[in-house]
Formats: structure tokens, sequence, C-alpha cells
């Protein structure tokens, strides 16, 4: 009888774990202040009368990308505008390409660091703030 290899069945297992985390149910969002979280990590805030131009919990360098975002670059790193998955679970599902990804820079960082804004929508019409790496997202508005 043929032993079954080690590595494909490590490989067969860990494409299972993506493909169920991706198809999990994303959460709803309610209310002015929700925070959403799913198997207790991470969590969606909404902070309602957030405007780009200085919403509080937004650090200088994500200040300066929404205005790039919005203009449509340039942008720093090769990343910077590519589709987010949502594999996470975290933002409202939307279908693939919905979501794109920005890098804000992290000042002494010698890689592109944790922090990330998301968009939705093309022009976008949804904008969130990562601070942790996916882990928690912070929903804000920005002018148009």
């Amino acid at each position: 009888m043929r032993r079954l290899n080690p590595v494909i069945l490590i490989a067969a297992l860990a494409f299972a774990v993506v493909l169920w985390q991706r198809h999990a149910p994303a959460p709803t969002l309610a209310g002015p202040a929700a925070e959403v979280t799913r198997s207790g990590q991470g969590r969606v805030s909404h902070d309602q009368g957030a405007t780009a131009a200085a919403p509080g919990f937004l650090p200088v360098e994500a200040r300066a990308l929404v205005a790039r975002i919005a203009s449509g670059g340039p942008y720093d790193h090769p990343q910077d505008g590519a589709v987010f998955g949502n594999y996470e679970g975290l933002l409202p599902a939307q279908p693939r390409g919905y979501y794109h990804e920005y890098t804000v820079e992290t000042p002494g960082a010698h890689s592109r660091g944790a922090r990330r804004i998301i968009t939705g929508g093309t022009p976008p019409v949804a904008w969130y703030y990562t601070d942790d790496h996916y882990r928690s997202f912070r929903r804000f508005e920005a002018s148009r």
C-alpha cells in the first residue's frame, strides 16, 4: 500500500482552510458605532461624521494617502491598488475585485509595515483603515 506524501497532505489541508475561511459568512454591521468581531478576533468600527481631511484616528501618512487615492496616485509601493481579498471576512461581503488595498507608510519600518487603507468600489465609496494588518478595521468617510 502506498503512503501519502506528508507535503501533499499539508498542502491539501492548508487549501481546505483557505477555502473554508473564504466562504465563512461575513458579519453584519449595525448602528453608527458598531463593532463587529468574528471568532473573537478583529473588529470593524464605524465612525460616523469622520472625514478624510481629519478623521482623528488616521495618522498623518494615511491622510496624505487618502488624497493620493482620490486623485488616482501615484503610489509608493507596487502592491498599492491591488485587490484585497477580505479573506478575514471582517468587511461586508462584496464580489472579488470590490476592495483594494494601499500601504500607509510607517516611519522607521524596514518593510511595508502593518498599516493599510482598504477602499471599496471604483471610484471608492467605502473607506477602511487598519493598523494591525487586517485584524481590525475602522471605517471612515472620505470627502468627494
